[in-house]
């Protein structure tokens, strides 16, 4: 089968990178086809921890990938000033706490505290507390040892990613096509794409085309009107302000989200710069406003003028459409408030190997692909929707606004359940666990009302005990990790190859 990867970019090349390894030698012909007059959306990328596993599979040695994009390690993202102003928490890759008797650590631990036997809950999270000492080591690989009680991501340099990409993928035998695409042709009787033509005259045909070209969707939408689901009025951010800046000291292991007047601000800190963005509601402040913004919450002058990204939260009516897959911002738009723009792009490159067509292009496949990726955009929307609604701030428009919200039906129910009884329902599709969840919950002050009736039956003396263990355990853990940059200097230091 001949596949044609429309753009190129951190989507585009994952996808292709991904393809060639993945699917089975000499059955495939991959081609990829960018203009490097159309510029990328790259201003430095955090990830999730499922990013590891996506270079993996792809058999990248981890050291080599830190030292070729500029990365740092992550452990979570820290909120500040969303329920109120002044308030702070961190979003771990990580449990809180162990359970007790089969009770939920959080269950346990809400008991505690009205017993006045337990800390604050970030102190029985690993990962929170060495996110504060700025100190990182991989997990233990004892699942028996506390230190196995969390995971970790990245933080590098998109554009950096997409040549480290490319180049595994030409290694690999993906052929790469410069030019502008100035028509599509489709068939006039299935309404397949054929061929598009670039602005030279060449004409580049394929079986398959994937959509990498980003927010216009040059497939997905200008050719075959898939149509666009609008989700602006749960999330009315629609532009951000984005630039770098030198690096203020050794980088934390860690992104940080700030609320500001009318949206956030993010910082992602890299080996050799300091990414920075303002994501905002132009209804609520004007552009200049928001260009001020960004730049009273950096600790350096930017080193390159900053760029505006204007965007329509939400995703296309349908992801796969006859023989078209979109990925990355073709395929939708979600702010990059919980750093899952790259995860969407995994996501919906695996479920395109799981569900590969064949040459008849059995609708089956590409109806289950849109349905399992509407679950996964509309669950991260819920997510980054409950940041915005869990406020108790009225100091802006925006934020009361937001605050009385008339939330996603998913999320209202979600909501009730837990502030009713403290729980969270698991998801079979949705990237954010259980302790995600806890983590905005209660870092946002919603609390449940009533406890969990096996929690109050707890005796008193081992629940004292439990979370005095689990506060010893996890300080001496975080105190046997080496600070963040030692452990990356160490790490960059390592001949390229060496296994970790």
């Amino acid at each position: 089968m001949n596949v044609l990867i429309v753009g190129g970019g951190t989507a585009g090349w994952m996808s292709a990178a991904a393809l060639s390894r993945l699917l089975p030698p000499r059955t495939i012909d991959i081609t990829l086809v960018e203009s490097e007059q159309i510029g990328t959306v790259g201003v430095g990328e955090a990830t999730v921890p499922h990013i590891r596993f996506f270079n993996q599979r792809l058999g990248f040695d981890e050291a080599d990938f830190i030292a070729r994009t500029g990365a740092t390690f992550k452990l979570g993202i820290e909120f500040r000033d969303w329920a109120r102003k002044g308030d702070a928490y961190l979003h771990p890759f990580g449990a809180y706490g162990e359970p007790l008797d089969g009770v939920p650590f959080h269950q346990a631990w809400l008991q505690a505290r009205r017993l006045g036997l337990a800390g604050d809950l970030p102190r029985y999270s690993l990962p929170v507390r060495a996110a504060a000492a700025d100190r990182f080591r991989p997990p233990d690989p004892d699942p028996e040892a506390i230190g196995s009680t969390y995971s970790y991501a990245y933080q590098f340099d998109a554009l950096r990613y997409a040549a480290f990409l490319r180049a595994h993928a030409e290694r690999r035998g993906v052929r790469r096509v410069e030019g502008r695409i100035t028509d599509t042709e489709l068939d006039g009787e299935s309404g397949f794409v054929t061929a598009v033509t670039l602005e030279d005259g060449r004409r580049l045909e394929a079986d398959l085309f994937i959509d990498c070209s980003g927010f216009r969707g040059l497939l997905i939408e200008q050719a075959l009107e898939t149509g666009y689901e609008n989700w602006q009025h749960w999330l009315p951010c629609d532009r951000a302000w984005a630039a770098p800046c030198p690096a203020d000291g050794p980088p934390p292991p860690y992104t940080r989200a700030t609320a500001l007047e009318a949206g956030w601000a993010w910082r992602i800190p890299l080996q050799h710069r300091v990414g920075n963005g303002h994501v905002y509601a132009s209804d609520f402040i004007d552009d200049d406003a928001a260009q001020d913004a960004l730049l009273a919450q950096m600790e350096h002058p930017p080193s390159d003028a900053p760029r505006q990204l204007r965007f329509v939260t939400g995703k296309r009516r349908r992801q796969w459409h006859r023989n078209v897959v979109a990925i990355g911002l073709a395929s939708g738009f979600l702010e990059p408030l919980e750093s899952t723009s790259i995860h969407l792009i995994q996501l919906a490159i695996g479920y395109l190997v799981e569900h590969f067509p064949d040459p008849d292009f059995d609708p089956v496949c590409a109806a289950e692909f849109n349905r399992i990726m509407d679950l996964e955009y509309e669950r991260i929307r819920d997510f980054l929707v409950l940041h915005y609604h869990a406020t108790e701030r009225e100091d802006t428009a925006f934020w009361r606004h937001m605050k009385h919200l008339d939330i996603p039906d998913s999320l209202r129910a979600r909501m009730a359940l837990f502030r009713e009884r403290g729980v969270v329902t698991p998801y079979r599709h949705g990237m954010f666990l259980d302790a995600s969840w806890y983590a905005v919950y209660f870092g946002q002050r919603v609390t449940p009302a009533a406890p969990d009736p096996a929690a109050v039956g707890l005796d008193a003396e081992r629940l004292k005990t439990h979370l005095e263990r689990l506060d010893q355990g996890i300080g001496e853990a975080v105190e046997a990790m080496p600070p963040h940059a030692e452990y990356l200097d160490g790490l960059l230091a390592r001949p390229r190859g060496a296994a970790a």
